[in-house]
């Protein structure tokens, strides 16, 4: 549902809009209903529609609490979920607390991760994504089985 890369601007009172192209799906799949939560791998937000959120969530509840990594995975994401609807304008508003943990000021970034989208203070998309594509040129070897799939 989601791919491509988007700059946005967030308002005054926190409030970004959604990409055009998303809308109208949106509006189809959901009624503009979404959950914003914080990523626990990066300082970056996850945004899902509800029906995509509801299936993590039933992952999510499947994890043991005997477990460390799942309980604080749960801990994270079910913690800080927080339920947004698109307004008629096609605006969303973040929470603050979320706003805070992300470091999203005015310039942001949505990357369409399929399922979800990735919310991103632009300049720490910026720096985090180059950094990423620095260390490519440390990698040696094979890449991982996982990835090695994903060639035709």
């Amino acid at each position: 549902m989601f791919r491509g890369f988007s700059t946005l601007s967030l308002d005054v009172k926190g409030r970004v809009a959604i990409p055009s192209r998303y809308r109208e799906r949106l509006a189809d799949t959901c009624r503009g209903a979404l959950v914003v939560t914080l990523n626990p791998l990066d300082r970056c937000l996850w945004l899902y529609p509800l029906p995509e959120w509801e299936l993590i969530e039933s992952k999510l509840q499947a994890l043991s609490d005997f477990d460390r990594r799942s309980r604080r995975t749960k801990q994270m994401m079910r913690g800080y979920a927080c339920d947004c609807d698109m307004d008629g304008q096609g605006r969303i508003l973040l929470p603050a607390n979320l706003r805070e943990f992300a470091g999203l000021e005015k310039d942001v970034v949505l990357l369409g991760q399929g399922n979800k989208c990735e919310i991103w203070d632009a300049r720490a998309w910026s720096a985090q994504r180059d950094e990423w594509l620095h260390s490519l040129d440390d990698d040696q070897g094979e890449p991982s089985l996982t990835l090695g799939n994903l060639s035709l």
